[in-house]
This record gives structure tokens, C-alpha cells and sequence, in this order.
């Protein structure tokens, strides 16, 4: 276990050594045939971190984290990339979602909840957009009414990745409809499987099924799973969004492993396989591409550095992780792109034993997602030019209207 005295390099020396004995090996990787055999698999691994005492590094220790700092992260990340690693709990559970409870959780609710999911017993998923609200997630008009002791909860949520196969949800709704949209939110946890929610996949054009809707009907919720304060629901939506944009935009603490965000300071071996495969490496066009994408990766690690930096001291706003956001939005298209040109026909045939193949072309069909999962590219320039860089804020037709009396929303009766 760490000691309060080890040092950063102490640290990364004893995980070198665990990892090399404890956990698989990439190159030695077989692909789980099915998602739920991949969830199995990464839970597996969870566990095994957890074991191993390296579990949610950078997470209380009151609540079955280390406690430690995200150099240690850092450290542990950095030396296990040559590892399998639970990457599916990466995003939204722990980078995005146990986050937001370290900072809004009740005691109990961080007790009952982070030593479970470190263990890889749970997995989260955020049920914040709606059909009718487009990016405009405070617009919610999924209503939770008080009786009792219980919220009952009705209406729907969209967009939701695998939310069939998650446990739990932190799920915004609207309690108050008397004042400004953004004062009369509520966020709540969410048992998934149980009765009063319903599960639709939604089939995406590559044939995946991963996007859920939900709708909720009369959904029983204890009151003791608000998160945060009654009617301030935004608060923790803005934290949890924060959060998100960290962990999509390859900054967060909380993560370990490779993240979506992705940035090494080696060369991409990837796009190297992909040229040497196709039979391009004296290509100049093939060099240039491989280039493209090895520049990228720098630029993203030195942009992750610089912002995560920044927000811990001050320097920076805590909304300029919708820097880190944009740029791997941006570079991620770029990346799907010349993975495409790279590989050529190998990538557009569809052979069914060629992995790699399928793999290139489905990543280059779902790539708009970069620039829509966490807020669409032209949220997160709104963000930065408002509360990065200071510039006045857009005019809206709905601010400090009470929500009842905003035009174009159709409102549910009143219980």
C-alpha cells in the first residue's frame, strides 16, 4: 500500500513492478467477442486494481481511494500503457460521474457508492439530454415531484451510452417550475434496473446499439439520492460537465490508464502500423500524414499539461477544460481521417476477419461524436470565450423567465 512518505518515483517503480506481474498485457489481448463479455472483462480488471491497492488514485481514502495527488496518477498512468486496463470505466463512471459525487455526495452517498464502483462492482451513466432539448440541458422537462419520502419521476432522456448495461444514473430533473430554468433542477441517483424505467437501444449506422432513451413512469426515487441541494441541481450538473470535458478532453485526475483524450509523447504506433501495412512508408504523403497525427498527440499532451496545471493554480478558469474538449474534438475528426487515407481499401471493404479493418471504418463512421459527446464544439467556444477569455454572454430569450412561462416548452400537468 502507499505510505504518506513515498515519493512520486517511488510510486511509479512499485506499479511498474505490480503491473508487470498483476495485469495482461495489450499485445497478448484477445477481443472480447460481445460488449457484455467486454464488461465482464473490464470488471474483472477493476477489481484487480483494486486488489492490487491501485484503485482510484486520486480518490478520497475515506471512501477507498489513495488520496494522492494526479502526479501519482500521472505515474501509474504513464507506466501502464503497455496494459490491458478497464477502459470502459474510465468514462462516464469514474472520470465523469464518481467524480461529481467526491464534490456533492452525502457522506453516505460516497460511502455507499466509490468503494463499489473502485471494486468494479458499479457502473454509471448520466441521464442529462432530452428528446425536445437538443443542447440545451437545462431546458429539462423530465419533472421529479415530491411525496413523502419518495420523488416520483416522469418523463424521458436520450442519448444515454449504454445505459442498458450500467447500474445506476445521476439524473436531472426539474422540482420547481415557478423560477428561472436553471434555479428549478434537481439531480438524483438513479437505480437503472428496476421497475417504472424503461430501456430503448437506439441502432447507429454502423449497426452498435450503445445509445439508449429512457423513459420513466412514475419512477420511485428514495429522497436520500439528491445529489446536492433540492432546486439547485444545476450547480452539479455545471460540476459534473466540468468533469466531463476534463476526462473527454484527456485531463482528468480520476482516470486511469489511456483516455479518450488519448495524448502520449511517442510516436503514434498506430498510424506507423498503418503505413507499413498499406505499404507506404517511403510515401511522402503517407510520412506527412503520420506526421499530422504525431504533432497532434504533442500538442495535446503539452495542452493537457498546461490547462490542468493552470486550473489547480488559479491561473486559468475552471471552464477552460472546454479547451481540452474542443482541441481533441477537433483533432479526433482529424485523427479518423487520416486513419482512413492510411489505410485505404482495407478500411472501406469490410472484410469480416480483418479487425483492424472494421475497426478503422466504424471509428471514421460515428467520428461527428467527438464534436457532440460532452457538448457540441459550439458550446464548448461559447465557453471559452465567455468565462475563458471574458467576453459578454450571448442573449437569451428564456433568462430570469420563470420556466413555466417560457414560450415553446410544453408543459406537463401539474400533479
Amino acid at each position: 500500500m502507499t505510505t504518506v512518505n513515498e515519493t512520486v518515483e517511488e510510486f511509479r517503480l512499485r506499479a511498474r513492478t505490480w503491473l508487470a506481474e498483476s495485469m495482461p498485457r495489450l499485445d497478448d489481448r484477445v477481443a472480447p467477442a460481445t460488449r457484455a463479455e467486454l464488461l465482464d472483462h473490464d470488471r474483472e480488471l477493476q477489481r484487480t486494481l483494486w486488489d492490487g491497492g491501485f484503485a482510484g488514485i486520486c480518490f478520497p481514502a475515506d471512501h477507498g481511494g489513495l488520496g494522492l495527488d494526479p502526479e501519482y496518477q500521472q505515474a501509474f498512468t504513464q507506466e501502464s500503457l503497455p496494459y490491458d486496463m478497464p477502459f470502459t470505466f474510465n468514462v462516464p463512471t469514474l472520470g465523469i460521474l464518481a467524480a461529481t459525487l467526491v464534490d456533492f455526495g452525502t457522506k453516505e452517498q460516497k460511502q455507499r457508492h466509490l468503494p463499489a464502483i473502485l471494486r468494479g462492482e458499479e457502473l454509471w451513466v448520466q441521464f442529462l439530454s432530452e428528446p425536445t432539448g437538443g443542447s440545451d440541458l437545462a431546458g429539462s422537462l423530465t419533472r421529479a415531484d415530491r411525496d413523502g419520502d419518495v420523488w416520483i419521476m416522469n418523463g424521458s432522456k436520450i442519448w444515454s451510452t449504454a445505459a442498458y448495461e450500467s447500474d445506476y444514473a445521476m439524473c436531472l430533473a426539474r422540482t420547481n417550475w415557478d423560477v428561472p430554468k436553471h434555479r428549478g433542477l434537481t439531480m438524483f441517483i438513479v437505480k437503472i434496473h428496476q421497475p417504472g424505467i424503461q430501456i430503448d437501444q437506439i441502432r447507429q449506422v454502423d449497426g452498435s446499439m450503445e445509445f439508449c432513451q429512457e423513459f420513466f413512469d412514475d419512477l420511485t426515487i428514495p429522497a436520500e439520492n439528491v445529489i446536492g441541494d433540492v432546486d439547485d441541481g444545476w450547480s452539479v450538473a455545471s460540476r459534473l460537465l466540468l468533469h466531463e470535458r476534463a476526462a473527454v478532453g484527456g485531463g482528468s485526475p480520476y482516470t486511469s490508464g489511456r483516455t479518450l483524450g488519448g495524448a502520449t509523447r511517442g510516436r503514434d504506433p498506430l498510424m506507423v502500423r498503418l503505413a507499413r501495412r498499406a505499404g507506404r512508408v517511403d510515401d511522402p504523403i503517407a510520412r506527412q500524414l503520420v506526421a499530422d497525427a504525431h504533432v497532434d498527440q504533442l500538442v495535446a499532451a503539452a495542452l493537457v499539461s498546461r490547462v490542468t496545471e493552470g486550473s489547480r493554480s488559479g491561473s486559468l478558469a475552471p471552464a477552460a477544460g472546454a479547451i481540452l474538449k474542443l482541441f481533441n474534438a477537433v483533432t479526433g475528426v482529424r485523427r479518423t481521417e487520416i486513419m482512413l487515407e492510411l489505410a485505404g481499401s482495407d478500411a472501406i471493404d469490410w472484410a469480416e476477419d480483418d479487425e483492424e479493418g472494421n475497426s478503422i471504418a466504424n471509428t471514421f463512421l460515428s467520428r461527428q461524436g467527438y464534436c457532440l459527446g460532452g457538448g457540441s464544439n459550439e458550446i464548448q467556444r461559447n465557453i471559452i470565450s465567455e468565462r475563458v477569455l471574458g467576453m459578454p454572454r450571448e442573449w437569451a430569450a428564456d433568462r430570469d423567465v420563470p420556466f413555466r412561462d417560457v414560450r415553446g416548452n410544453s408543459m406537463p400537468t401539474t400533479r
